[in-house]
């Protein structure tokens, strides 16, 4: 794969450098890309994580949001969800049609020499389905701060590169914006994500498990008692190529699921503990229980592979989470925007 790596960084640098980032033209006015046909099993595997248009493309692989009225947030989930009562005009903009893939980011890295923020510390929490009797021995113990974790080493440093067409996680905020920055593009707030996730709907099956007529999950997200038993009727154990599930209204892949996405918001509003286990603490507990110097807590959102029923209820538009700027893990990775200049 390296080998293709370089080229299309070339192509994309000077494709941006012809755009002049500084001065964009509408976004709108630029050549659409060719929307991205997934939504099946045998079409997200089939995938390179490259979007047509890559490299050659601004927007390559995003869709048009168009502007519109919506109402953040939803009476029927967490206590941190509401009030939820005022509409909110949001503009139009671009937005990835997948999570950002690890061959995305690859190139970013290629092109730029980029190094993470886990690669610099060192580590990054890393999920593992513990045992019956890790439960009662230590609070979180599906969680592990493992030293050597990063993007390109998902498990620890013997573990193989993850695929092309996999969500690239264990990255921070910062590593994501800087990822977007290169592109010329941005992290989304809080209100495009969400609004572009609901893609004009408010029914009250938003806040439902999303499954299919016969009940069969139509997101990656965790089926079975969390974290004991997976029973992988969703077709995937863990991250799942990006695109695995139909589209939503906006013809945006695995808004629900798969991998939380940053945002570039502080989180405010009311708090709650981690309902997905505070990873902070994890890293806290690696280091004899010396407190993690306090970062800003920004929203994650859409839910990732380990949300279940039972347990985390966030595999819904409408939920929301507080997570470290500057910790990676193995379940948050992100999806950029394009604003109209």
């Amino acid at each position: 794969m390296r080998q293709h790596i370089a080229p299309l960084a070339a192509l994309l640098l000077a494709s941006l450098h012809l755009a002049g980032c500084d001065r964009l033209p509408s976004a709108q006015a630029a050549a659409h890309p060719v929307p991205a046909t997934l939504g099946s099993e045998a079409l997200c595997a089939a995938g390179t994580g490259l979007p047509a248009g890559w490299g050659r493309l601004r927007q390559a692989g995003m869709a048009w949001i168009p502007p519109g009225n919506f109402t953040l947030g939803s009476q029927r989930g967490y206590p941190d969800e509401r009030p939820a009562t005022a509409s909110q005009a949001v503009a139009g903009f671009w937005i990835d049609q997948t999570e950002v893939s690890n061959a995305q980011f690859a190139t970013f890295v290629q092109a730029s020499g980029y190094v993470t923020q886990a690669e610099k510390e060192g580590g990054a929490v890393v999920f593992h389905q513990p045992t019956a009797d890790e439960l009662h021995q230590r609070p979180y113990a599906w969680w592990n701060y493992v030293k050597g974790a990063d993007w390109r080493h998902p498990t620890g440093p013997a573990s193989s590169a993850p695929p092309g067409n996999t969500p690239v996680t264990l990255v921070t905020q910062a590593d994501a914006l800087a990822y977007a920055r290169w592109l010329g593009r941005d992290l989304p707030t809080e209100a495009e994500w969400e609004y572009a996730a609901k893609a004009g709907r408010s029914d009250a099956e938003l806040d439902k498990a999303p499954v299919d007529s016969q009940r069969r999950p139509t997101a990656n997200y965790w089926q079975g008692p969390f974290p004991l038993t997976n029973t992988e009727q969703d077709h995937h154990a863990g991250l799942a190529p990006v695109g695995c599930y139909q589209a939503n209204g906006f013809a945006l892949y695995d808004m629900i699921g798969n991998a939380w996405e940053w945002t570039r918001d502080a989180y405010s509003g009311a708090h709650q503990a981690h309902a997905n286990g505070d990873t902070a603490a994890v890293v806290a507990a690696s280091r004899g229980n010396t407190p993690r110097p306090p970062n800003q807590p920004m929203v994650i959102k859409g839910g990732s592979f380990l949300c279940s029923p039972d347990f985390c209820v966030r595999y819904r538009a409408s939920a929301r989470e507080a997570q470290e700027a500057d910790l990676g893990a193995a379940h948050i990775g992100f999806r950029t925007v394009l604003r109209d200049a």
